[in-house]
C-alpha cells in the first residue's frame, strides 16, 4: 500500500511474477515493461512471458504517491519533437465538476501541469506521423510489446492455421507498426496530454485488447477509489479503461485518474455535457459540447 494512510491504493508483484524491461533500438532510453510467469520447477521450462498493462503499481523497485501522479513517461519523446507548445489552457468552471457545494467538492489534483497543444500547422498524432514515415518512440515500443520476446523464438514457430486475412508477421517491427497506422488498420491512443501512459496498439494486425469501465459513485466515491478501480483493473489485465462517470465531482476525480493511469483514459463526453446543463437534453448547445471537450482533451482523455 502507499505510504499516505487516506490515499492508498493497491500496489505489488502479481503472484510468481517478475516484472521485466526490454529497451528500445531506435530509442534505446524506452523501457518496456513485460512480465514472466514462472513455471512449476516440475515443468523444466523457463518462465512465460506475457504482455504487462499493469504500469508501476506491480513494480516493487517504485513507490506509489497517488498525490504525485506517475511518471511523465512521455514528456521527452513528446517535447523532443518541436511540434507542441505549452499553453494556460481554460479555467476550471462550477459546470465541470456539476455545480457541487463546497462540503463536498472533492480536491483538486495537488500538481498542475500546463497542457499542450499543436503549434501552427501541425499535427501531432501518430496516425501524422506514420504518414510522415516517421517512426516513433511510441510506435517502437508497441512493437516491444507486442512481441513478447518472440525474437528469441523466431527459429522455433511454426506456421499452422488459417489467416483470414490478417497479415501478422513472425516478428513485430517498428516500421510495420508505423505502416499499419499509416493504412488506418491500428491506432496508438495516446494523448500529448497523457503522458503518463504506456503506449499500446489496437489494430486487426495486433494482440486482442480489453477494456475496463469505472465510473464515480453518486452515494460513495473518492479520488483513491476511483484510482484504486483503475489499478484493479489493469492488475487483471485491462489495457484501457474508460471512465464513464456521470453526477459530481466529474472533473476533479477524473484528473487524479488520468495523472495516475499507465494505460489510456476514455469517456463519453455527452455524459458529462449534459450534467453541466442538469441533464435537460434541449438545453445543451454546441458551445457546452464544445467546451466540455476541450476540458476532457486538456486532461489528456
Amino acid at each position: 500500500m502507499t505510504s499516505t494512510p487516506d490515499l492508498t491504493v493497491t500496489t505489488g508483484s502479481l503472484p510468481a511474477s517478475t516484472k521485466i524491461f526490454r529497451s528500445g533500438v531506435l530509442h534505446p532510453d524506452i523501457r518496456v515493461p513485460l512480465r514472466e510467469i514462472a513455471l512449476h520447477p516440475s515443468a523444466n521450462e523457463p518462465p512465460v512471458t506475457v504482455y504487462d498493462s499493469s504500469g508501476p503499481y506491480t513494480d516493487p523497485a517504485k513507490t506509489i504517491r497517488i498525490e504525485q501522479g506517475l511518471e511523465r513517461l512521455r514528456e521527452s519523446w513528446i517535447s523532443a519533437r518541436g511540434d507542441t507548445e505549452i499553453y494556460e489552457g481554460r479555467t476550471i468552471q462550477p459546470a465541470d465538476n456539476g455545480f457541487v457545494s463546497p462540503e463536498r467538492m472533492t480536491p483538486e489534483f495537488p500538481v498542475r501541469n500546463a497542457p499542450r497543444r499543436a503549434t501552427a500547422g501541425r499535427a501531432v498524432t501518430q496516425l501524422a506521423y506514420a504518414r510522415a514515415g516517421i517512426i516513433t518512440p511510441e510506435m517502437e515500443f508497441v512493437a516491444i510489446r507486442e512481441n513478447l520476446g518472440r525474437q528469441q523464438m523466431r527459429e522455433q514457430m511454426v506456421r499452422d492455421g488459417e489467416s483470414f486475412g490478417a497479415a501478422i508477421p513472425d516478428f513485430v517491427t517498428p516500421e510495420f507498426v508505423r505502416d499499419e497506422i499509416a493504412r488506418g488498420r491500428a491506432i496508438i491512443p495516446a494523448n500529448i496530454n497523457h503522458p503518463e501512459l504506456e503506449p499500446m496498439a489496437i489494430g486487426r494486425n495486433f494482440l486482442v485488447k480489453i477494456n475496463a469501465n469505472i465510473g464515480n459513485s453518486a452515494v460513495t466515491s473518492s479520488m483513491a477509489e476511483e484510482v484504486d478501480k483503475m489499478v484493479w483493473a489493469i492488475r487483471w489485465g485491462a489495457d484501457t479503461v474508460m471512465d464513464l462517470s456521470t453526477g459530481r465531482n466529474i472533473h476533479n476525480i477524473r484528473e487524479w485518474i488520468i495523472r495516475n493511469a499507465p494505460v489510456p483514459i476514455g469517456t463519453v463526453p455527452l455524459y458529462q455535457a449534459l450534467e453541466k446543463v442538469n441533464g435537460i437534453a434541449e438545453d445543451l448547445t454546441w458551445e457546452v459540447f464544445r467546451d466540455t471537450l476541450i476540458e476532457q482533451a486538456e486532461q489528456g482523455v
